[in-house]
């Protein structure tokens, strides 16, 4: 089975640079632009199904992706975005004034301190690691489309490749562009990180 793996288009929180979790933030015109290149791009790969996080950023990415493909949709919490607590649709430079001592252990010790009333980093990667599970109900797919966001594709992709959670910052996933993953019997190969090409049969 391979993996096509999405990061939703720009949105209005990753220009003013702030903290976007489960916040509500739409996408931008150039968000909404790189969404729909992505449905060009994938526009002749012949998807199973789709999976995607259940924030509205990541549904209209996917609905834009799709067009007037009718495939099935499952939408699933697992694959939302971090979430951060007091410090959703924040800057850091406020959170570094305002909650300086809990945003600074944050800084020092990311995987294990929490944001302020938020979801911590082990948390945040068991509930990638509860997707992952999931996907064993798909084993039948040739092609499993899935839009989510840059921490848990991250996450995914490095879990996937046996890898810490941690490792998460080897693969940064970029918007308006797809990835892909093959998942074997008992190990995954990344194939393809950030493409920007027209994807064809046979390849």
């Amino acid at each position: 089975m391979r993996l096509w793996l999405v990061r939703h288009g720009e949105t209005d929180a990753n220009v003013a640079g702030l903290y976007s979790g489960h916040a509500p933030t739409s996408l931008t015109e150039r968000g909404i632009a790189q969404a729909q290149t992505v449905g060009k791009l994938l526009r002749n790969l012949p998807v199973d199904n789709v999976l995607c996080s259940e924030l509205e950023r990541a549904r209209h990415t996917t609905r834009l992706i799709l067009g007037d493909r009718d495939l099935p949709v499952r939408i699933m919490p697992e694959l939302n975005e971090m979430f951060f607590g007091d410090w959703e649709m924040r800057h850091h430079r406020d959170l570094a004034r305002e909650d300086a001592e809990n945003y600074a252990l944050w800084c020092n010790d990311w995987q294990n301190a929490t944001p302020t009333n938020g979801e911590g980093f082990q948390a945040f990667s068991q509930r990638v690691e509860r997707f992952i599970a999931q996907l064993a109900d798909y084993k039948a797919c040739q092609n499993l489309l899935v839009v989510s966001h840059q921490g848990v594709l991250s996450v995914l992709i490095a879990r996937l490749l046996s890898m810490p959670a941690a490792a998460m910052w080897h693969f940064r996933v970029e918007q308006g562009c797809w990835s892909a993953i093959d998942l074997c019997d008992d190990f995954a190969v990344l194939k393809v990180l950030n493409s920007r090409a027209v994807w064809h049969d046979g390849e």
